[in-house]
């Protein structure tokens, strides 16, 4: 009998591989159906988890701004009932009511005013001015004032830091002809009153 190995000789790869026919024809068998379930089966489903993790992702993104851009629109409907809240009591507490109450406003507190400080009334006009589109009413009113310069600069600040809504329009201040005579000075005004069907 023949020995199959012996030292110093080379066995060829076609009797191998037909001496282990029963062994690798199975093996090689699975190896393709492996191959065939990695590349029908496993691989897609790689690709699948992976657009799935990206769409997850890309919709908990949307999901945050979704919810940020909630809470701004809430922030901004407060901010806004805020803001017509305030506007409302500006309009009630802080406005004169009607061209008549901007009138006393106008004529008997400035005039209050005036005399507190030490300047002297010269003569006064007014006029009620109406807004296109608007349902405020502006009260212009123009004072022609004289005094001296501390005592009209005080008027001045009073009348700007007053709680009556009363705005400076234009101050204009001319000297005397003489060294001691008193300054005059031209205060141009303006109130603002509600109309329409808002007014009370």
């Amino acid at each position: 009998m023949k020995a199959l190995f012996t030292v110093g000789s080379e066995v060829p790869f076609a009797r191998i591989v037909s001496d282990h026919r029963r062994v690798l024809v199975p093996l090689g068998a699975v190896l393709i159906i492996n191959l065939v379930v990695l590349a029908a089966v496993v691989l897609p489903l790689r690709r699948s988890v992976a657009s799935g993790d990206a769409r997850a992702r890309t919709s908990a993104q949307a999901l945050a701004e979704a919810a940020a851009d909630f809470k701004n629109a809430e922030a901004t409907r407060e901010g806004q009932g805020l803001a017509r809240r305030d506007l409302e009591r500006f309009y009630k507490d802080v406005l004169p009511v009607d061209v008549s109450a901007a009138r006393r406003l106008t004529s008997l507190k400035l005039g209050q005013m005036v005399r507190r400080h030490d300047v002297n009334f010269q003569r006064s006009a007014s006029t009620p001015e109406t807004s296109r589109n608007s349902e405020l009413e502006r009260l212009k009113i123009s004072y022609v004032l004289s005094g001296d310069w501390e005592d009209i600069r005080l008027l001045i600040h009073a009348i700007e830091t007053g709680a009556d809504f009363v705005v400076i329009d234009n101050v204009v201040l001319h000297e005397g002809n003489e060294a001691s005579a008193p300054l005059s000075l031209t205060l141009d005004l303006s109130t603002y009153y509600r109309v329409g069907p808002h007014a009370p």
